[in-house]
């Protein structure tokens, strides 16, 4: 099933889901059980937030006896940061990496002059704190004069 970024983030709206994703983000493989003692819910109803996270692709499961344990889909996962990344881009980017070859080539002119004047900020940032380490540096290593009385 080919499912939109829309969708997927519409699914992702439900607070539940989104804790469940991020559960399994840090702990692992677990099943229905162990999600709900950690939410104070019914395995049912996690089971129903799990099914609609598979039916979207965004955790993978494969059954082991009667245990049935759910891992997140990383690259589901990082195919919505980009595309979440890609629309938020320009407005909210502080680092040359957020901006994809593409991302360039379809933002605006506007979008981009912005982008630019953060760069230089934060390169002006950059270059005074090397600096201050330089001068830190030359000042520990510069022979004391010895005065003496």
């Amino acid at each position: 099933m080919n499912i939109s970024p829309a969708e997927k983030f519409n699914i992702l709206s439900v607070d539940t889901r989104l804790k469940i994703i991020e559960l399994l983000k840090t702990r692992g493989a677990l099943g229905a059980k162990s999600i709900a003692e950690q939410f104070d819910i019914t395995p049912a109803a996690v089971s129903q937030h799990l099914k609609i996270l598979k039916q979207a692709g965004l955790v993978n499961c494969q059954r082991k006896g009667y245990h049935i344990p759910y891992t997140i889909n990383e690259e589901a996962l990082e195919d919505c940061r980009k595309v979440l990344s890609k629309v938020c881009s320009c407005k909210n980017s502080t680092s040359i990496n957020d901006l994809t070859d593409d991302d360039l080539e379809q933002a605006s002119t506007n979008c981009l002059m912005e982008y630019q004047q953060k760069l230089e900020k934060i390169l002006l940032k950059v270059k005074n704190k090397l600096s201050n380490i330089k001068i830190k540096v030359k000042d520990d290593f510069e022979p004391k004069e010895n005065h003496q009385i």
